[in-house]
C-alpha cells in the first residue's frame, strides 16, 4: 500500500453505456440519452422533442405521430393495448394542436397467442377509434417465433390536420406562463401496476387512458395561440415532461405541491410502492403552459369537459435556472422535481 494518501482510489460507479438497458425505455433520463446521444445524433435530428411532427404540404398544416405499445398485462383495469396505442397516438397528434384524421396498425404476434386474445384487442382497437372518430385505414402484421415477441406489440401511426390558431410547441413556453395540469396524475401507471398480480396491492385504481383531442380543441377555441405548450405525461410521469418542456424553453418552472392533482389511492399506492406519483404515467392527463392573460378562460374550458373536469393551476415558468424543476412544499420549502433516472415501471405503456 502506497504511503502516498493522493495515491489512494476509491472505485466510482460506472454506468452500462454498450448495451441497452430496460431503463432506457423508461421516459426519463436515461431514455432522453439515448434518444439524443444514439437515435437524434445518427438520424441528424436537431429539433426540440415533440410528441409529433408537423408536415407542410401545400397549405396544410399536417401533424404526423408514430408509437409502439408493448404494455403487460395487455388487459388492465380502465383500458387494454387496443384501446391505449389509439388514445396514445390521438394524444399525441392533439399535443400539436391536432385533429385527427385516420390511423394506421401494425402487429407484432408471437406463435402461440391465441386468436381470439387477438380478436379482442383488435375489437377494442375498433370501438376505441370509433369512439374518437377517427378511421383505421392501412395497417400491416408480422408474426415471430414462440419466444421472440411476449406475445403482442402493438404500433399505431397518425395523421391529423392543425387546428386553426394552434401553435403549441415544446419549446414556445414562456416566463410568466401558468402551467396547468387536466389531472389526474399517476393513474394509468398504477392501475398497470395493480394488474400485475405479483404486487398484489389490489388499489381499486382505473387507468385514465382516454382520448385527449376535444379537450386540446377547447382549450384552443378559448386560447388560441396564448396555449404555448402541450404535452401528455405517460412515459416519466408529469416530472419528466416537465423537466423536458423546461429545457427545450428555456425556462425554469416553480409547482405548489399542494395543487397537484393526485387521488388519495394514487397516493397511497405510491407511498407503499415508494414511488413519487410525478414519475408515474398518465394516459389521459395533459399540462400546458399557457399565457396568463388567458390561463383563466382555458382553465375553465378545461373544467367543462369530463376530461378536464379536474384541472388546476399548478405552478408558474421562472427565467431560470433554465430547465430547473422546483416543487414548493406544504412548508413553505422547495424541492427539485427531476426526471426519472433508471427504470422505475417498465412495459408500462
Amino acid at each position: 500500500m502506497s504511503g502516498d494518501p493522493l495515491a489512494a482510489t476509491c472505485p466510482a460507479p460506472t454506468t452500462e453505456h454498450e448495451r441497452v438497458l430496460l431503463g432506457h425505455g423508461s421516459g426519463g433520463r436515461l431514455m432522453a440519452e439515448l434518444i439524443d446521444q444514439v437515435i437524434a445524433t445518427e438520424l441528424g435530428v436537431t429539433a426540440p422533442p415533440e410528441d409529433a411532427a408537423l408536415v407542410g404540404i401545400a397549405d396544410l398544416d399536417l401533424v404526423f405521430s408514430t408509437d409502439g405499445y408493448v404494455v403487460t398485462p395487455r388487459f388492465f383495469p380502465g383500458g387494454d393495448i387496443g384501446s391505449l396505442a389509439v388514445h396514445g397516438t390521438v394524444n399525441d397528434l392533439a399535443m400539436r394542436g391536432a385533429r385527427p384524421l385516420a390511423l394506421s396498425l401494425a402487429y407484432l404476434v408471437e406463435e402461440g397467442l391465441p386468436i381470439e386474445e387477438l380478436r379482442r384487442v383488435t375489437r377494442s382497437v375498433a370501438r376505441a377509434a370509433a369512439e374518437v372518430g377517427v378511421p383505421v385505414v392501412t395497417g400491416d402484421t408480422k408474426v415471430v417465433g414462440r419466444g421472440a415477441a411476449d406475445g403482442l406489440y402493438v404500433t399505431t401511426t397518425g395523421l391529423g390536420v392543425r387546428l386553426r390558431e394552434a401553435y403549441p410547441s415544446a419549446g414556445s413556453g414562456q416566463p410568466g406562463d401558468v402551467v396547468l395540469v387536466s389531472g389526474p396524475l399517476g393513474q394509468h401507471g398504477m392501475a398497470v401496476l395493480d394488474a400485475r398480480a405479483e404486487l398484489g396491492i389490489d388499489s381499486g385504481i382505473i387507468s385514465d387512458s382516454r382520448p385527449l383531442h376535444r379537450l386540446v380543441a377547447a382549450m384552443i377555441e378559448v386560447g388560441g395561440a396564448a396555449v404555448h405548450s402541450l404535452r401528455d405525461p405517460t412515459r416519466g410521469g408529469l416530472a419528466s415532461a416537465l423537466n423536458e418542456l423546461a429545457a427545450a424553453s428555456g425556462v425554469g418552472v416553480e409547482l405548489v405541491e399542494q395543487h397537484l392533482p393526485v387521488s388519495a389511492q394514487v397516493a397511497a399506492a405510491c407511498e407503499l410502492l415508494g414511488l413519487d406519483p410525478l414519475h408515474v404515467a398518465c394516459e389521459g392527463c395533459l399540462v400546458a403552459f399557457v399565457a396568463p392573460e388567458a390561463a383563466d378562460r382555458v382553465l375553465t374550458a378545461m373544467r367543462a369537459l369530463p376530461e378536464g373536469e379536474q384541472a388546476r393551476r399548478v405552478g408558474v415558468l421562472t427565467q431560470g435556472p433554465v430547465g430547473r424543476v422546483l416543487a414548493r412544499t406544504l412548508i413553505g420549502s422547495h424541492r427539485v422535481v427531476d426526471m426519472l433516472v433508471g427504470e422505475q415501471l417498465p412495459r408500462i405503456c
